[in-house]
């Protein structure tokens, strides 16, 4: 069975790659690899999948859930520059794809256990821009 919940957060970004030029950086990135940086209202998705619990009828607590997903991920990255706020994107760009990941690798831990197991981290950038980063092969 998959469980999903969902969560929002505002951040700010620019898509800069340190090792390369200015020049290069707007080549990449467009208008994105502008300096001042820009901002989006993101919208998570994150699936676990697991059998409900025989005496409790749950996959995993939803309560729980959102505690991890507030701790991990809306504390940290609500209203922040990511490049400057918010390790590791000091060091890699702030993609939605670099975002996905990093949200998966703050979750991964805290929510598989036993035969729960995070399936998916979909991460909206606008409605009709996302990522899927999971633990499904892609075809």
């Amino acid at each position: 069975m998959l469980l999903t919940r969902k969560a929002e957060f505002s951040a700010s970004h620019v898509c800069v790659d340190p090792r390369r030029s200015d020049a290069e950086n707007r080549a990449i990135y467009g208008a994105n690899a502008n300096p001042n940086g820009h901002g989006h209202n993101y919208v998570l998705e994150v699936t676990v999948e697991g059998e409900p619990d025989p005496v409790t009828g749950m996959v995993f607590d939803l309560r729980e859930l959102k505690q991890i997903l507030n701790e991990e991920v809306v504390e940290p990255m609500d209203h922040r520059f990511l490049n400057r706020e918010v390790p590791p994107f000091d060091r890699i760009v702030p993609t939605t794809e670099n975002l996905a990941a990093e949200i998966w690798r703050r979750l991964d831990s805290r929510i598989g256990r036993g035969d729960v197991r995070l399936r998916n981290v979909r991460l909206y950038e606008t409605s009709d821009l996302y990522v899927d980063y999971g633990s499904e092969p892609c075809a």
